[in-house]
């Protein structure tokens, strides 16, 4: 695959480290090219079946399915993976992994990420991203791979506040649109859709 230009250059990451320091979370917009986000959608779009797996709440022994929570289905990206659309996007990952270490001295450590599809109606309650009994979940990150998303499409992520229940934020699912937020600080739920959801979903986490 051709080498193709990062969507976290210098200014990019001094935007995103200023604004996750003043406010927590931010919302961007087709930092990543077109070719990039029809890459990583067809690649989504074209795993077998078998890779898809129904999510659940916590991990390991603390693994359970609660379909009254959440009914989307996920597929975990592998890092050792030779596959070169999800190789290009964990190295991205890794340039803003460190360049945010450079400039907030987060101690992130690793990556791990999986793509998400939530079926026709598909939802998750509001929610934070760190598992219970762990908080090595520092940073998250959204990637939404939908073409020509509509507001009538519904699907919103809604952010709220640390405390209180009050919306902060209402994301639409739009093709290239990347949320990024402190996963401990920031309770979030995903509102049923009215049409195939897709997405790539990921934490930073420390040692």
């Amino acid at each position: 695959m051709p080498k193709t230009l990062t969507p976290f250059p210098p200014h990019t990451l001094d935007t995103i480290a200023d604004t996750l320091a003043h406010k927590g979370y931010i919302i961007l917009k087709n930092i990543f090219s077109h070719k990039q986000l029809l890459q990583l959608q067809q690649r989504l779009q074209h795993l077998d079946e078998s890779h898809w797996k129904p999510a659940g709440i916590g991990r390991h022994q603390n693994f359970q399915l609660q379909e009254n929570i959440r009914s989307d289905h996920i597929s975990w990206i592998d890092p050792t993976n030779d596959n070169p659309v999800e190789r290009d996007y964990l190295n991205n990952m890794e340039i803003l992994r460190s360049g945010l270490n450079q400039r907030l001295f987060m101690g992130l450590f690793d990556f791990e990420c999986h793509f998400a599809r939530y079926q026709k109606g598909s939802f998750y309650q509001k929610h934070i991203d760190t598992l219970k009994g762990s908080s090595n979940r520092v940073l998250s990150t959204i990637l939404y791979l939908n073409t020509n998303w509509q507001k009538a499409d519904s699907g919103e992520l809604l952010i709220y506040p640390e405390k209180g229940e009050q919306v902060i934020e209402r994301v639409l699912p739009e093709m290239g649109t990347q949320v990024i937020f402190l996963s401990e600080q920031f309770p979030h739920e995903v509102l049923p859709a009215n049409r195939l959801r897709l997405s790539l979903t990921g934490w930073f986490r420390v040692s």
